[in-house]
């Protein structure tokens, strides 16, 4: 059997300056992507997305339009009108209100405009195949704000981890490679690799690619 081609992610851009979705069309892998709609400010956000239904949202956090809310509210109001769309954040801020903000109103993942058309192409991937995507600074913002959510605390699968392995756990489901966790730990990469793989055998999982999307659906990220 010849095996079916992949197709590409639907996307639809949204951010209020126009060079800007022209540049980030440009980078974005067309092999991996496909561009089915843009907009410039809330309400035709709104819209477009209502009207194109894509797999992901490429979204700013700042916008013109509607009550005033920016991002957030466009992702908000999309919930309702088209609830398999997932939205992934990408902006010039990287302040906490702003990451929290969009997160809370449904996005999945918060990415900064200093990455490149191929990063953003991957982490569009990533999101629609059910990954929370965050560049490694800005989830700690996401995990102060939502890590000890009521559905962690109770999660069952939770309380097989030690305190150690909980700590890899959340830096490797961020994205940190074993490198940086291990830095950021003061402890040897082996020993990030031994808590890895503890991690996912005690939570059946095979990869950190699942580790993350288990770790975003508790509200762990």
């Amino acid at each position: 059997m010849i095996p079916q081609p992949v197709r590409p992610v639907r996307v639809v851009i949204v951010d209020d300056h126009a060079i800007f979705r022209t540049g980030l069309k440009a980078d974005l892998d067309p092999a991996a992507v496909e561009v089915v709609g843009e907009a410039g400010d809330v309400d035709s956000a709104v819209r477009t997305i209502h009207a194109t239904e894509p797999d992901v949202v490429l979204l700013d956090v700042h916008l013109p339009g509607g009550r005033g809310g920016g991002g957030a509210e466009v992702a908000a109001s999309c919930q309702a009108l088209a609830p398999e769309v997932r939205f992934l954040a990408i902006s010039v801020s990287d302040s906490a209100e702003d990451v929290v903000a969009v997160i809370r109103a449904g996005a999945r993942g918060y990415v900064t405009k200093t990455i490149s058309g191929a990063e953003v192409s991957d982490a569009v991937r990533r999101v629609a195949g059910g990954d929370a995507v965050f560049s490694p600074r800005l989830a700690g913002f996401v995990l102060d704000a939502f890590g000890t959510a009521d559905v962690a605390v109770r999660d069952e699968e939770l309380d097989l981890l030690s305190a150690r392995e909980l700590e890899v756990m959340r830096l490797i489901a961020r994205g940190y490679t074993y490198r940086e966790a291990a830095k950021d730990l003061f402890i040897s990469v082996r020993t990030i690799e031994t808590h890895v793989s503890n991690v996912l055998r005690k939570l059946q999982l095979s990869n950190r690619h699942e580790l993350t999307r288990w770790a975003g659906e508790r509200g762990l990220l």
